[in-house]
């Protein structure tokens, strides 16, 4: 095997030993963090045979600390000095921070844990009956696990492709919009708007991405760090902030002014028939992290500038999709049983 020359040995080791200072640093915050506060708080509430899910649900809320001081502290100050619009409905707003609570805060991993884990394991266990392996990307490319940054890469690229299919799903499929419909009807979209789901839509979502990740064998670390990386980048493209990234940089990450096209009215999530002239569901800019999909699907659209977002069908019919989460999550089932 061909050795690194000695400045790429030290760069490797260098990246190493960073990131295993990092993973230490964070282990031991962690540790102290499930010890001194959630087991003791467990223990006393008599849940003390819950202590296993609720070491890693303490994992995502840690990660969801710093996620929202992220907002708070970056994206709170980026809104305020380039704005889109002027929020004037800040109940709605108020809600949506609700929603980023419940998912970055570990509330809804814990939930999922315990609807889907039994689930998986049985499916998982069932797959190692059949023979089944997870095709790790050693056994494409031997070696490239031990290249972090490289390795990580290729599970983004597979992750997001596969998260560009279920977006696109949610807006083709008519029962499955139904409920994406709720994340789209925000008409003052801001930092806080990405979690803004119906719950049902979450589950199938979550479900499919981490059947994906047991498919293609992403490590849990990694795994961690793509959704980390994902909920902070969808939360810049939610935020009410004028910003693009220049005419490369638009075609390498999605940006807010790319991903407010896709909230657009109509635009956003409707298409216009070739020839016959019927608006079908469908829209463009599905793109979660990368544009490339979308460019590579002809479902780009880099127009520029900063239209209004929300549903058509709340302008034209006056359809209203709730004020507050409880009402926003009913009315969700009423239109997927065709009542509303």
């Amino acid at each position: 095997m061909a050795e690194h020359p000695p400045e790429v040995s030290y760069g490797l080791r260098a990246q190493t030993a960073f990131m295993d200072a990092l993973t230490d640093t964070f282990d031991l915050i962690h540790q102290a963090f499930f010890e001194e506060l959630v087991q003791p708080f467990l223990m006393a509430i008599g849940w003390g045979g819950y202590l296993e899910p609720a070491f890693e649900g303490s994992m995502w809320m840690l990660f969801g600390i710093g996620q929202i001081l992220v907002l708070l502290l970056v994206l709170g100050p980026l809104q305020r000095w380039r704005p889109v619009e002027a929020v004037a409905d800040t109940a709605t707003v108020r809600t949506d921070v609700v929603y980023t609570l419940i998912h970055r805060l570990g509330l809804f991993k814990l939930g999922m844990f315990f609807l889907l884990e039994p689930f998986m394991d049985a499916l998982m266990g069932q797959m190692s009956v059949w023979g089944w392996v997870p095709p790790q990307l050693d056994n494409i490319w031997p070696g490239v696990t031990d290249k972090a940054l490289i390795s990580f890469f290729l599970y983004l690229l597979v992750f997001d492709l596969v998260h560009y299919g279920i977006h696109r799903a949610q807006h083709q499929i008519g029962w499955w919009w139904k409920l994406h419909a709720l994340h789209h009807a925000q008409r003052q979209m801001t930092m806080w708007s990405d979690n803004r789901n119906h719950l049902l839509d979450d589950v199938l979502t979550s479900a499919l991405l981490a059947v994906c990740a047991q498919l293609i064998g992403l490590p849990p670390g990694q795994f961690v760090a793509l959704v980390v990386l994902t909920q902070l980048s969808e939360s810049l493209q939610h935020a009410n902030l004028r910003l693009d990234f220049g005419r490369w940089g638009e075609r390498l990450w999605v940006s807010p002014r790319f991903h407010r096209l896709h909230h657009s009215i109509g635009d956003g999530h409707e298409t216009v028939q070739a020839g016959s002239g019927r608006v079908v569901l469908g829209g463009h800019n599905f793109g979660v992290l990368l544009p490339w999909w979308d460019m590579l699907f002809g479902t780009a659209n880099f127009r520029p500038g900063y239209g209004p977002t929300g549903v058509r069908d709340q302008v034209e019919r006056g359809r209203h999709y709730g004020d507050g989460f409880w009402s926003q999550q009913w009315l969700g089932l009423q239109r997927l049983r065709n009542r509303a």
